[in-house]
């Protein structure tokens, strides 16, 4: 098949018009959940959770509240797997991938399997939160005895943290669940009073499926990429091949997002918004300077410790240095870095979209200077 000819706007507006970026608002939650596949349950409020700020920035504080993600996943109709919500259904895309993850498979990498051998060093601590679980329901973590016979090791933040750890691999091998938070911690409950009683897709049906659906939620995307630990960030031989001007290296495009009309509209983004979290794709299409600064020290920041940035129309353009500050009642705005030079439509929308956000927020408005 001969590959798609895109210019870099053409990319641009296909990723925009497939993240509900533009212009044709949507107006239900549970729809923009299943259109984009995931919600990223990061925790850090410096604004608002990233799960909030994304169906906010697709759907306005008149079609959304926080309270409004609260409820379906009370009532398990969105679902959290490894620090991702989704769509409740699409569970029966990776249950075959859970059941095999334990399996006595000789091509393991070396990673996987040592954590296999792990959690089966510590068999007796798991089926010990199992019937804990069974009993008792949802607890916390810091609930759950550790009677782990070999500690878990690494440089990172989670040494010895073996409770913790042993969930997430559970997590991974269908047995357990988030069923819910108890304030910032996760509850952690059956797998089973969790998740849909659908039955599981085939591993590679689910794997192609999944990649079809990653596509149609980002519009184009590279074929293959480096590995991510839960969502990846390439889509296969999902849709059809495409080259992008002045970008080197063969893409894959929704063709449905071809040859479409586009309207573009003011947004502000979760610095983890999928339109910007693959920084490598953003560079390349949106020719845009952007990090996350909140490990930096503050001296060392340009553009603030949670910089949301700011999309117009099919082009990134700057950057909200902004703070809710509860305790004060206020959406605290530092700076508004412009990247390039706005005009006076530009300002009024990125302000109105700022207004937005506080009223979302329930915070008054307050801005330096």
């Amino acid at each position: 098949m001969t590959a798609h000819e895109l210019s870099r706007v053409d990319a641009r507006r296909v990723a925009v018009r497939a993240q509900l970026l533009d212009g044709s608002r949507p107006s239900d939650l549970l729809d923009v959940v299943r259109r984009l596949t995931l919600l990223q349950a990061d925790s850090t409020a410096a604004v608002a959770p990233s799960a909030d700020l994304v169906a906010w920035s697709r759907l306005g504080s008149a079609h959304y509240s926080p309270a409004d993600l609260d409820r379906p996943l009370r009532d398990h109709a969105l679902v959290e797997l490894r620090g991702m919500i989704r769509p409740a259904e699409d569970l029966a895309l990776y249950r075959a991938d859970m059941a095999a993850w334990d399996a006595g498979r000789g091509d393991l990498a070396g990673w996987h399997a040592s954590q296999r051998d792990w959690v089966r060093a510590n068999d007796a601590c798991r089926l010990d939160i199992l019937r804990r679980l069974a009993a008792d329901g949802p607890h916390t973590s810091r609930e759950l005895p550790d009677t782990c016979a070999v500690s878990w090791k690494s440089t990172g933040w989670n040494n010895d943290r073996n409770v913790s750890q042993i969930l997430e691999f559970m997590v991974r091998r269908g047995e357990v669940a988030t069923a819910g938070r108890r304030g910032r911690e996760r509850l952690w409950d059956l797998a089973e009073r969790v998740y849909p009683d659908d039955p599981p897709v085939p591993a590679e049906q689910a794997r192609r499926t999944r990649d079809e659906r990653r596509l149609r939620a980002l519009g184009i995307a590279r074929a293959r990429g480096p590995e991510c630990p839960v969502e990846p960030l390439d889509v296969g031989e999902a849709g059809e091949p495409a080259v992008v001007e002045g970008v080197r290296g063969q893409w894959r495009v929704d063709p449905a997002q071809l040859g479409q009309p586009f309207t573009g509209r003011a947004a502000l983004l979760s610095p983890l918004d999928r339109l910007v979290s693959d920084r490598k794709r953003m560079v390349e299409l949106f020719e845009f300077d952007y990090a996350l600064e909140m490990f930096k020290p503050a001296a060392k920041r340009q553009w603030g410790f949670y910089a949301l940035p700011v999309l117009y129309g099919d082009r990134l353009v700057g950057k909200v240095d902004a703070t809710a500050d509860r305790e004060a009642g206020v959406l605290r705005v530092d700076a508004v870095h412009r990247d390039v030079e706005f005009t006076k439509a530009m300002t009024a929308a990125v302000d109105k979209e700022i207004g937005d956000l506080a009223r979302l927020l329930r915070l008054d408005l307050k801005r330096a200077g």
